[in-house]
């Protein structure tokens, strides 16, 4: 599924292709047909993204709300000479009324014409996003500080914490020395401040290059004179999805076991148990 950096990039290419121009948007694949005539032949106002969802606006208050899900994508064409008839199951096609540009939706679970109310109770339900200006970390603190949850739980639930999947999860656990079945409860306030911040820096980045490169520069491929990651992930990683393999920093072999139906990963010895009486 993608993480938030994705969808930030996403609305960032939205806004830069449509904002404040006229558009027409239609439904090839039938399925959206009803609300995207509604706002057909209107201004496009602007996107935005929270977490994992993405807010399209048109005038007159309408917004489209996207969850792309594991198999959705949002293809968006600026500056095209001729806009190609659609191909495949497009949920949402949006064109400019010069058409110089155009972006497809395909397969994703969520795709509604929504108002300003139904999209503010959307928000409310989510975490701060590490990428938006808006955003409280202490929101997400208050939930931690008092759960006995997990913190590897707590980073992916986003009530607790948007736009944070299982690679950024992995990562900055792994770059702060915490292992991922941690209590949340026994992380101190200074430590949450520091994943807060790593993980606004890593998600940036992750903005700017369109993929998730989480090692210090003493670990890339060039510096430690290894092979570049190669799997379908793209960038280069310290534990994710690198079961079995060498610790980058201390060795060890990286583990890999199950919470909430998702894979973690992590290094035994750089990210130890956390023991503490009365919570194992």
């Amino acid at each position: 599924m993608p993480e938030g950096h994705t969808l930030r990039r996403l609305a960032d290419d939205l806004e830069a292709a449509f904002a404040g121009r006229l558009v027409h948007a239609g439904s090839p694949q039938g399925k959206f047909a009803a609300d995207a005539a509604v706002v057909d032949g209107t201004r496009f106002v602007g996107a935005d993204s929270a977490g994992k969802h993405l807010f399209i606006e048109f005038e007159h208050d309408h917004f489209v709300h996207v969850h792309l899900g594991l198999i959705g994508a949002f293809d968006v064409h600026p500056d095209v000479a001729e806009v190609p008839p659609p191909v495949g199951q497009v949920r949402l096609r949006i064109v400019t009324a010069d058409e110089d540009a155009y972006a497809d939706l395909r397969g994703a679970i969520q795709c509604e014409l929504v108002g300003p109310s139904r999209r503010d109770e959307i928000l409310a339900r989510l975490g701060p996003d590490p990428l938006r200006d808006d955003a409280d970390p202490e929101r997400a603190w208050r939930r931690i500080k008092a759960s006995h949850r997990s913190i590897g739980e707590l980073l992916m639930d986003q009530q607790v914490l948007a736009g944070v999947g299982n690679v950024y999860r992995a990562e900055v656990l792994f770059r702060h020395r915490i292992h991922p079945l941690r209590p949340g409860q026994t992380l101190r306030v200074s430590q949450w401040r520091a994943l807060w911040a790593d993980l606004g820096d890593l998600m940036r980045q992750g903005v700017v290059h369109n993929r998730i490169d989480t090692v210090r520069p003493e670990h890339t491929p060039e510096a430690m004179g290894r092979p570049a990651r190669t799997d379908d992930h793209g960038g280069e990683v310290y534990v994710y999805r690198r079961t079995a393999a060498p610790c980058l920093v201390c060795g060890a072999a990286i583990r890999t076991g199950a919470l909430g139906g998702r894979n973690i990963f992590w290094c035994p010895r750089c990210q130890p148990r956390f023991r503490s009486r009365g919570l194992g």
